[in-house]
């Protein structure tokens, strides 16, 4: 399997450079996404598609060259060979290029889509008016080094898998798969920045208390990272979606 990094959103903050990690596993002829990123209708009319107190607050800068269909014709592949998209979660920047796939199924946690369709105010209700297929995890049925799991159910011989880290989001989930021997552990927005890992005070942590749907949750997963991180980092390789010294590295 191939996987493909694509960076998919840029964000100019007092904090600094952020962008969006975003995946585009290739196996024989197949494609599947891992996030979205900011699609083509946001970065034409941003205003209207996000809101301009969004766009102020998180800093976003729009060129559709980034866009993940834009990013993915230019590497030869057509897009509507891209049938699924496996979601972290269904925040704004996550999610708004899923409207330029037309025809895929995201997969994603029930209880993240419960949360959604709920009406919170954190979500753009306008980023799933296109109807795209879904498909819910809301069982774990497996463990992954001590965390539990939920197996999705794709046309892939990779087996892929959430891996709840709730507390960002209600159904905030990590996605894990293993490729060249060595496990991919894509956190989502477990934590921002890498170096929260090592550091608990992070002056980056304020920003994701505000932004946390439920902080203690939130604590208790970025700790169940760090502790898979610590007793297994040797099998794993790690990263979030809005590190840019991950992305470079």
């Amino acid at each position: 399997m191939k996987v493909h990094h694509l960076n998919c959103v840029q964000i100019e903050s007092p904090l600094g450079s952020a962008i969006g990690h975003c995946m585009l596993l290739e196996e024989q002829d197949k494609f599947i996404l891992i996030d979205a990123g900011i699609g083509l209708s946001e970065t034409k009319e941003p205003e209207l598609k996000l809101g301009k107190e969004l766009i102020e607050i998180t800093g976003f800068k729009f060129d559709e060259e980034i866009t993940a269909i834009k990013q993915i014709e230019k590497l030869g592949i057509n897009p509507n060979q891209v049938k699924d998209c496996i979601i972290s979660h269904l925040d704004p920047d996550h999610i708004g290029g899923l409207a330029d796939f037309p025809n895929l199924k995201i997969h994603l946690a029930k209880e993240e889509h419960e949360s959604f369709k709920s009406g919170n105010k954190r979500y753009l209700q306008n980023q799933l008016e296109h109807g795209p297929k879904t498909r819910l995890y809301k069982r774990n049925d497996g463990e992954w080094f001590g965390l539990p799991s939920r197996k999705l159910g794709l046309d892939f011989e990779t087996e892929i898998y959430l891996i709840p880290l709730f507390g960002h989001t209600l159904g905030h989930c990590g996605i894990t798969f293993k490729n060249n021997g060595k496990w991919i552990f894509y956190v989502g927005d477990a934590y921002y920045l890498r170096g929260e890992l090592e550091n608990k005070n992070h002056p980056v942590d304020e920003l994701a208390t505000i932004r946390a749907e439920d902080n203690v949750t939130r604590k208790k997963s970025l700790d169940n990272v760090r502790k898979v991180l610590k007793d297994y980092g040797n099998e794993i390789e790690h990263f979030g979606y809005h590190d840019p010294t991950e992305f470079k590295n």
